[in-house]
């Protein structure tokens, strides 16, 4: 439930549109439903602006298609990332109105519109195709949380020409994700070029020493360049969250 939903229906109670005991019964499950194996939080949406986001990776098929279908009961617009191919294949089977997406291993399922979305709100930069996943999970992030986003890939410091060549479109986003592994210098490069806020994902990309994304972490956490924010190891779902944050602050929302 969210707060446009809650406010609807408070005002059908006030107008005697809407009985007592149908009211009490759309407010039961707040702020959240217990499902033996997992609890929902109905209320978060309320509480943060987003409604509650699904980590799949440990979870069974058996309890993903609980949990989807207890969404789809509220009609709760549903992300779920981490999921595996043949978890999506069950739950597509299953709600045959959802989205699996193979690349960033998320599953979508929406029951409302999105606001109307400004194409330039969010930029998403990777260094490597090889980091095109964790890109993707930006960006199907940032859609489900109302906002736009796009993504330039394949742009790292190893041959830089290839991001000049993109500074036009990059300057006009309000934020910027950079996704990069190996050493992570594409964040560092970025930060001493754009004027606004930049959210740096260090990927898992790269041989031995980059020790599965610690030498890309390290690298952008110790950036000489001011003001980055960096988010966990692929953990695109994370920077597109921040950076929507950033941009309904920005709004007043």
């Amino acid at each position: 439930m969210n707060q446009a939903h809650l406010t609807n229906l408070l005002q059908q109670f006030k107008n005697n549109e809407l009985p007592l005991n149908e009211v009490l019964e759309a407010l039961k499950t707040l702020p959240f439903e217990d499902i033996n194996h997992t609890k929902l939080d109905f209320h978060r949406e309320l509480r943060n602006g987003y409604p509650e986001v699904v980590f799949g990776e440990n979870k069974t098929i058996e309890q993903l298609i609980d949990i989807v279908a207890k969404m789809e009961e509220h009609q709760v617009n549903l992300l779920a990332t981490r999921i595996s191919v043949e978890k999506g294949s069950a739950l597509k089977s299953q709600f045959p109105k959802s989205e699996y997406h193979s690349l960033s291993k998320c599953f979508t399922y929406k029951f409302s519109l999105s606001k109307p979305l400004n194409e330039n709100e969010i930029l998403i930069v990777t260094a490597g195709t090889s980091d095109l996943a964790v890109a993707e999970e930006a960006h199907i992030t940032a859609q489900m949380l109302g906002h736009a986003a796009n993504i330039i890939s394949d742009v790292g410091v190893a041959g830089i020409h290839r991001l000049f060549a993109q500074l036009d479109r990059i300057r006009k986003a309000k934020v910027i994700i950079v996704v990069a592994g190996m050493e992570g210098a594409l964040a560092s490069v970025m930060g001493g070029l754009v004027d606004v806020p930049l959210i740096a994902v260090p990927t898992s990309v790269g041989y031995g020493a980059n020790f599965n994304g610690v030498s890309a972490l390290l690298g952008m956490l110790t950036s000489c360049a001011n003001g980055i924010t960096v988010v966990n190891i692929d953990n695109g779902y994370g920077a597109a969250y921040a950076a929507c944050k950033i941009l309904d602050l920005d709004k007043g929302k």
